[in-house]
């Protein structure tokens, strides 16, 4: 729909379908396999857009959805800790800390239906209808109003793949799984699009995200399941082309996805290297953050994201606020000279935290993020028999750069375009009226 369609007739509509993971230039290089993405963006538009510092997965949907930094959500990965603490948790969606975009069309007297966005659990009960994502317990613990359960159950849902199956050296059964969970959520978001009755649809493919950590190598060296992997990919395009031909036409098809991906070779465990430098050192035996001792200078989290164990910010801080620039840029200066088994160097870059990070919950961020190279991927491992260079089953890592941004609406600026920019945009397609000083990305319309 162009924008004399979006000015000419009602309130205009948007489905936005995120494929976690998928790469921009994975489409790129196989128009044969994603032939109805190609499509639609030679009638549209499409573009390459950044991730966030760092591409963690449960920081990058919140940022996405939001609009805004880690500082503004509140979220900033896998595994978070409140400053003055060495207790750590797993943000859910009660852990976002601002208005997401399905807020503000629920705000504006409007209807969303919001699928399987990771970090919305449990569902939100003020929308017209929320299936919450990643780590929600069970189907009708994750399903906002309580018959949307009931059609899932119905239908064989499945709120994400078995990524232990992927564990497997033979993938079979994970291949089967990823496609059943594929099929599953198609079928859903195939029968909620045809009810008609939202302004804004929110759906997320997130097996699209396993498959890539488990498949990637195979796919990149023509590996025993290399066919298997793009045959996957050519049957969610099969699937975005058929819920896009089922869209009415005062709907606007965007498609994103919330990072990047490449072959992974080392998985880095980043406090081993810690320890092993003279950084970390335990007081007991070590498992948890919990477990440091006051000699410790700096820890990490996944996926690189570096603390100084601060005095008076943290319990034991062992480095005098007055030395703190002093010492981060001493470790900053430490990973920039990190190498690999082959002596390649691990990181790509260091971001500290004032370029990455700005908000209300900007004490929480972490003081250095190291963006690794291609194929190390950085990982926390507070565990004393961890080696720093391991080589696990997934074969895929995340990147900052490269995640894609399709949509059938033209003329859409895709010039140094972020992850940030997705909400604003959105609610730009909807007609929805907001302040630009609210977001840390802008409108791409």
């Amino acid at each position: 729909m162009g924008l004399l369609d979006r000015l000419g007739g009602g309130a205009p509509r948007v489905a936005f379908l995120g494929l976690d993971g998928v790469s921009a230039s994975l489409v790129a290089q196989h128009p044969d396999v994603f032939s109805n993405l190609t499509a639609i963006a030679d009638a549209g538009t499409s573009g390459t857009i950044d991730s966030i510092t760092p591409p963690d997965e449960l920081a990058c949907w919140p940022a996405l959805t939001a609009g805004k930094n880690p500082g503004r959500t509140g979220v900033y990965g896998l595994q978070d800790r409140e400053t003055g603490t060495y207790e750590t948790y797993v943000p859910m969606g009660g852990d976002v800390q601002t208005d997401r975009v399905w807020d503000y069309v629920t705000a504006a007297d409007r209807n969303a239906t919001v699928l399987n966005v990771p970090v919305t659990a449990p569902p939100q009960q003020d929308v017209q209808r929320m299936v919450s994502g990643f780590l929600s317990p069970s189907v009708e613990q994750a399903a906002h109003p309580p018959a949307v359960a009931d059609y899932l159950d119905g239908i064989g849902y499945r709120l994400q793949t078995n990524a232990k199956l992927g564990h497997r050296d033979d993938k079979s059964d994970f291949l089967a799984n990823a496609h059943e969970t594929l099929d599953a959520r198609y079928e859903a978001f195939d029968h909620f699009i045809d009810a008609n009755d939202w302004d804004f649809f929110c759906g997320a493919f997130t097996a699209t995200d396993h498959v890539n950590h488990f498949l990637y190598r195979d796919y990149l060296a023509d590996g025993e399941y290399g066919d298997d992997f793009l045959e996957f990919y050519e049957k969610l395009d099969r699937y975005v082309g058929a819920l896009h031909d089922s869209l009415p036409d005062d709907v606007t098809l965007v498609v994103a996805s919330d990072h990047g991906f490449t072959g992974l070779d080392h998985e880095v465990y980043a406090n081993a290297w810690l320890e092993e430098e003279g950084w970390l050192d335990y007081e007991d035996d070590p498992g948890t953050l919990a477990d440091i001792s006051d000699d410790t200078r700096a820890y990490s989290f996944s996926p690189g994201r570096f603390y100084l164990n601060l005095e008076h910010r943290e319990p034991r801080g062992s480095v005098p606020e007055d030395d703190y620039h002093a010492v981060r840029d001493e470790l900053a200066a430490a990973l920039r000279e990190f190498t690999g088994p082959d002596g390649a160097p691990v990181v790509d870059r260091v971001v500290e935290k004032e370029a990455a990070f700005d908000g209300p919950h900007d004490d929480m961020a972490p003081d250095l993020v190291a963006i690794p190279n291609d194929g190390f991927d950085l990982k926390a491992g507070f565990r004393g028999d961890r080696d720093v260079f391991e080589t696990g089953h997934r074969t895929g890592m995340h990147t900052f750069d490269d995640a894609l941004l399709v949509t059938d609406e033209p003329g859409l600026r895709t010039d140094a375009a972020s992850l940030y920019d997705l909400t604003p945009t959105l609610l730009d397609l909807l007609d929805i009226d907001f302040e630009t000083s609210e977001f840390d990305g802008k409108t791409l319309l």
